[in-house]
């Protein structure tokens, strides 16, 4: 008899040893399967948020290049200032019509400064005194070269040198093509006015509408520039 009680516990003891067992089993399986899903919730998640940023990323792209495309439209300019100056004189008034005009800015620069002992006009072999005697003579250009392409209208900016143009102005107007532009001639000088300066240069560039032209100086003001703007356009 006490041989049957023991083989009967026995048999409890290792059922419940193999239920408990399963048990365990059966919850592990169900933390396994729901990490798993977890983890694939996630991923899931993860590359859900990640397209949405590329494509998030991508619109705000395009918007920002349809901005700065506006904004290119906008701020395409037809106007351009050309001037060249040896003293800086031309270069402030050039410098306020193209403020007043909304115009491009391009500055003349031989490839060989001007020195104070070439512009002695006192001095018959000082360069720009052999320049003004020769008519030949086409002074190079060191700045680099501009599309005038795009631009409508050109306002032609240089001082005066015995009644005329410098040499380098005919350098630049024989260089570039001025067919369907409009052209306005302006000049600084100590008292002379434009004179033949512009009808001389045009003749020399062969093509464009060209202007007459105005003396304008340093000390012009704002109502003189802009209404030097206003009768050419």
């Amino acid at each position: 008899m006490k041989l049957l009680k023991t083989v009967l516990l026995s048999m409890v003891m290792c059922s419940s040893i193999i239920m408990t067992s399963c048990a365990n089993s059966n919850q592990k399986n169900v933390v396994a399967n729901t990490n798993t899903e977890l983890i694939t919730l996630k991923a899931e998640t993860a590359s859900n948020e990640t397209t949405k940023a590329i494509e998030q990323t991508a619109e705000e792209t395009k918007k920002e290049q349809q901005v700065l495309s506006n904004q290119s439209n906008t701020n395409t300019k037809d106007v351009l200032v050309a001037y060249f100056s040896a003293t800086g004189t031309t270069k402030k008034v050039a410098e306020k019509i193209a403020e007043l005009a909304n115009a491009d800015l391009y500055e003349i620069v031989p490839s060989n400064i001007y020195t104070s002992d070439d512009l002695n006009w006192h001095d018959n072999s000082s360069r720009t005194s052999k320049e003004r005697d020769d008519s030949t003579i086409r002074p190079e250009i060191g700045s680099a070269d501009i599309n005038l392409s795009k631009y409508k209208t050109i306002y032609l900016g240089y001082p005066i040198w015995w009644g005329e143009a410098p040499r380098i102005m005919s350098t630049f107007v024989e260089k570039y093509n001025f067919d369907g532009k409009k052209v306005v001639p302006f000049c600084t000088s100590g008292g002379s006015g434009i004179g033949r300066s512009g009808s001389n240069l045009s003749k020399l560039a062969g093509k464009g509408n060209w202007s007459n032209g105005e003396r304008l100086n340093s000390s012009a003001d704002t109502n003189s520039i802009q209404n030097f703007i206003n009768n050419n356009k």
